[in-house]
């Protein structure tokens, strides 16, 4: 059996930070795979800045000359109203049903989950496995604590508490208006999605 994390974003465009916060999450988890999820351009709640074309090119060069890494655009091709985490967590193990599939994600989702703001917020806790990263002085374990439906499923196992020990925020947003004003945002992303941006004059003003 092995064990595979999901790692969505929009990734628009994908950062180092994102890549380092995958090989981080991979070694300390001991993942075998980490599957990189572009999120769908048709949520309500996510408006994208390049097209999905352009986005899984840069990560697709990303992650090219990493084995550990894979690209999944399964939620890319979703229906806006198909796209929720309960339902891309069932299509992944599904797909994987002898390995054990992790849900990634920073501590700032796992108090939207707290404060009920997903849906099927208490079937995806039920019958999921998360590693959450620590971010902006979240404190991971009071927020499991609070919550009913977080600590009545949590029985040890469920969530794998992670601090990454440095805090290093770069953010696609950044990097976007970097290039937006004329900015140099060069050794923020890998060099060939920096170089594709210019040759596609993505992100322009």
């Amino acid at each position: 059996m092995g064990k595979i994390g999901i790692y969505g974003s929009s990734f628009d465009p994908i950062t180092n930070v994102h890549l380092w916060t995958a090989s981080t999450v991979a070694h300390r988890c001991k993942l075998d795979k980490v599957i990189f999820l572009p999120c769908s351009s048709k949520r309500k709640d996510k408006t994208m800045k390049t097209s999905d074309t352009h986005r899984w090119e840069m990560l697709q060069l990303a992650i090219s000359n990493n084995q550990t890494f894979i690209a999944d655009d399964h939620e890319m091709l979703q229906e806006a109203w198909e796209v929720y985490t309960y339902y891309t967590m069932e299509h992944f193990k599904q797909k994987y049903p002898d390995d054990e599939v992790y849900f990634i994600m920073g501590a700032d989702l796992l108090v939207d989950i707290a404060n009920g703001k997903w849906k099927y917020d208490e079937e995806l806790i039920a019958s999921n496995k998360f590693i959450v990263m620590a971010r902006d002085e979240i404190n991971m374990v009071k927020t499991i604590s609070r919550s009913p439906i977080l600590r009545n499923h949590d029985d040890g196992t469920k969530f794998h508490l992670i601090d990454k020990g440095l805090s290093m925020e770069i953010s696609s947003t950044y990097i976007r208006d970097e290039f937006s004003k004329g900015g140099e945002p060069r050794y923020l992303l890998p060099d060939a999605c920096y170089e594709y941006i210019k040759k596609h004059e993505l992100y322009s003003s």
